[in-house]
């Protein structure tokens, strides 16, 4: 299962020989960073390094002795899923001395380590920048004492530093998204889609306290994934007299028949006088002066637990090798380096530049300078902080504007976690932005029948959570209907539209833009935003919905994993969907550490199955006892499931068994993961304000109407790299396959040989994105409300 041989980049010469890398994790810990380490150990080997442990952080590297332990391969085998640290983090103020850092150098020296890999929060960066700062002067002490020999000076010369940022804060400048982060906010939804339920019962407001001492990213996007009523965060506190405005708005909400209120608030937050905002006087002022039922839930280090989620575990995988890389590329004159995420790219950015903007944030904050500490903290997090206003704050009637355009949105094709969150979105800007908004039942099917109905306000309460389509949806074209839909935009004088869904919306959009030609009612706006669990659409990297189903299919293989713990070594055939696009198995096999995954887009034979189940039975001989291995439904005609499963059973016999699993429509379903509510909530917000740019250039003013029939008035929104990108459809039909419904590129199938380093297969891999120091400046490199952090 090759890669295509254009697109291979061997690595021959970042040889890893006669080096010695070590990993640790530090401050406070965060899921996924296992995930980092096994990744770090793997590349570290599979390079031909030497790979050690440091247990217990910093004070491992103070205490040494058994706490620096080599690596091998089996030794971080099953610890993808597990949350925190497996080995071990600790606070060490004796680091933060010279005497220990001294310790620590002679530590490692001992071992011959001039490489590390730091996993952690800013201070652990620090304190690793400075221990390299010092590096020969501490080996020159250490001569002086007579503690290692003369000649280790010149042979351990630099040291060597690589730093991951762990932290589910996400408060760390230069990167879209922290190890732990995504996580955290898994933990968070989870507990605020069971309160909601609770709350709804007994008509209770609820005030929820989340971590972030100095920062307030949890907070704010945990409120806008469920639909918050209201969000105090460090970076923008409220302004005076706003305990008045929060009850108004909680009574507001409780006047249009809403059952519950959710009040989300950081730890750190305050008011516009530094003073301290904690939940319980939150509560307080809402029993005073409103009589609500209200009780306050403190998440504490709940946040902090439970298993990473498949963005964590992808996003440490992808970390811990770039951070191999860039160890075996670094010379005595390399500044100190962080791996970052921006977009979907992972970039190296200098260290102390991410530490020092990190800095100016609180400095802003400490100088109550707060719109510049927002904006430091980049336009991500000022997107967010204005989609939730947008959303969350319904402006009186007297202040909307009046458009007289009447907007309409509908979902085609399977159905998407997340697509409701996208409509709730779509409503409430639109309305926002002075239109009537339209809903369509049923896809193209209900509208040439003509289920559409006004939708307000307060109709979309309450779907951020909801999976599924609370519209419908259907796989129906409009080319054999386009009359009757013709029709119903002209009885219902709609003068735009919003399509949410996969591959049928893109040709949906296709077959109206060629109605045009016929049928007057269809030049209007148009824009699709992506919208399914196969991740197959043409012109964005990413779909509304496929976070959540590599999460599901990363749970499910989890527990089918450890059913076999304790019994035999057993190899587990997995079948994901997807149709022809090898997403879902591939970013899947790499979420949960498969050994290999069969796709379409990569051909395959008889050879490769053999080959593979050699590679297993070579490993079963080991202490590792389970494999799995994932396959596209559509990866291959005649290697079906079945196939694979009975060749498995047969080749592995007397080494392993087999057991396989079709996964089927449990990867749609599900309440939608946090990435894709705000994913789906911020593309669809994006796009519903370019329906109004567009609706009021193309109004023509003599005519009366709405007239759009250029190529760039038919767009689909898609996330391409690091930004969010309006694509006119018609010049994405060269980009795509519709024999097999795929893009001809895809972005992924750089990961591929990633997947298959860490199953300890002999492959190339495609470092043309890596190796370049990049430079932070601000709002960059979280430049892009496109991030793939939310």
């Amino acid at each position: 299962m090759a890669q295509p041989e254009s697109k291979k980049i061997f690595f021959e010469n970042l040889s890893g020989a006669g080096k010695a890398i070590a990993v640790l994790t530090s401050g406070g810990d965060a899921q996924g960073m296992n995930a980092a380490v096994r990744a770090v150990v793997r590349m570290g080997l599979y390079v031909g390094a030497k790979v050690y442990f440091i247990h217990e952080g910093y004070q491992g590297m103070v205490d040494g002795g058994e706490n620096i332990v080599e690596a091998s391969w089996e030794s971080v085998s099953s610890m993808l899923q597990v949350g925190g640290t497996v080995i071990g983090s600790a606070r060490c103020k004796e680091f933060r001395s010279h005497e220990g850092r001294l310790k620590a150098a002679h530590n490692l020296v001992q071992q011959g380590i001039t490489n590390l890999c730091v996993i952690g929060g800013d201070g652990s960066l620090t304190g690793a920048n400075l221990f390299r700062e010092e590096w020969s002067g501490l080996l020159t002490e250490l001569v002086e004492q007579g503690l290692i020999e003369a000649d280790a000076v010149q042979k351990y010369s630099a040291l060597h530093i690589v730093g991951m940022v762990g932290s589910i804060d996400n408060d760390f400048c230069g990167t879209d998204m922290t190890i732990g982060t995504d996580s955290a906010l898994h933990r968070i939804i989870e507990v605020v889609d069971a309160i909601m339920t609770t709350a709804q019962s007994h008509q209770r407001t609820f005030v929820l306290e989340v971590m972030g001492r100095h920062c307030g990213y949890l907070a704010l996007v945990s409120a806008l994934a469920c639909g918050a009523d209201w969000v105090l965060i460090p970076e923008m506190p409220p302004e005076d007299g706003w305990e008045d405005k929060m009850c108004e708005k909680l009574s507001a909400t409780r006047s249009r028949g809403t059952r519950l209120n959710i009040i989300i608030v950081a730890e750190g937050a305050i008011d516009r006088h530094g003073k301290p905002i904690t939940s319980g006087i939150v509560k307080d002022l809402v029993v005073k002066c409103l009589g609500f039922d209200t009780r306050v839930t403190i998440l504490g280090h709940v946040q902090r637990g439970g298993t990473p989620s498949a963005f964590d575990r992808i996003l440490a995988s992808r970390m811990g090798v770039e951070a191999v890389l860039a160890l075996l590329e670094t010379t005595a004159n390399t500044p100190a380096c962080v791996v970052s995420l921006c977009g979907n790219q992972s970039v190296r950015l200098p260290l102390m530049e991410c530490v020092q903007m990190t800095q100016e944030v609180q400095r802003a904050m400490d100088g109550k300078r707060f719109e510049e500490a927002v904006r430091l903290r980049g336009r991500s997090f000022e997107n967010n902080l204005r989609t939730y206003k947008l959303l969350a704050h319904r402006k009186p009637e007297s202040e909307l504007p009046v458009s007289n355009f009447n907007v309409a949105v509908l979902n085609v094709g399977a159905p998407a976690a997340g697509m409701n969150a996208a409509v709730r979105s779509a409503v409430r800007v639109g309305i926002s932005e002075g239109h009537k908004m339209f809903a369509v039942n049923d896809g193209f099917e209900g509208f040439y029948k003509g289920q559409i109905k006004e939708i307000k306000w307060a109709d979309v309460g309450g779907w951020t959570g909801q999976g599924g389509t609370l519209l419908g949806t259907k796989r129906t074209l409009p080319g054999k209907h386009v009359d009757k839909i013709a029709e119903q935009m002209r009885m219902h004088n709609i003068n735009a539209l919003l399509i949410i869904g996969g591959f049928e919306a893109f040709l949906s959009l296709l077959e109206l833009l060629t109605a045009r030609g016929k049928y007057d009612e269809f030049c209007v706006p148009m824009v699709m935003v992506p919208a399914t669990v196969s991740n197959n659409v043409p012109g964005s990297d990413l779909s509304i919905g496929a976070d959540t189903a590599l999460n599901a299919i990363t749970a499910t293989c989890d527990r089918i994993k450890q059913s076999a713990s304790g019994t035999k070594r057993r190899v587990f055939i997995i079948e994901t969907m997807g149709g022809y696009c090898g997403y879902l198995a591939s970013v899947g096999g790499l979420a949960a550490g498969a050994d290999a995954a069969y796709i379409y887009e990569e051909p395959f034979d008889i050879r490769d199955l053999q080959a593979n189940v050699e590679h297993l039975t070579e490993k079963m001989k080991t202490s590792i006892q389970r494999g799995l291995v994932l396959r596209n439904e559509n990866c291959n005609d005649n290697y079906t499931t079945d196939f694979i499963y009975q060749l498995y059973s047969e080749e592995g016999r007397g080494v392993f068994d087999s057991r396989k699993n079709v996964l089927g429509h449990m990867q749609q379903g599900g309440a939608p993961s946090p990435f894709d509510r705000n994913f789906g909530t911020k593309i669809t917000a994006k796009a519903m304000q370019w329906v109004s740019k567009k609706l009021v250039e193309t109004y023509r003013q003599d005519e009366g109407r709405v007239f759009a029939n250029t190529e760039d008035s038919c767009c689909l929104l898609g996330m391409r790299r690091r930004a969010l990108v309006f694509q006119p459809v018609v010049q994405l039909k060269d980009e795509t396959d519709f024999v097999h419904r795929i893009p001809k590129e895809q972005w992924w199938l750089k990961l591929r040989p990633l997947m298959k380093i860490l199953a300890k297969y002999k492959t190339s891999y495609d470092v043309s994105d890596s190796g370049q120091l990049m430079h932070v400046v601000r709002n960059r490199p979280k430049d892009s409300d496109a991030s793939v952090a939310m």
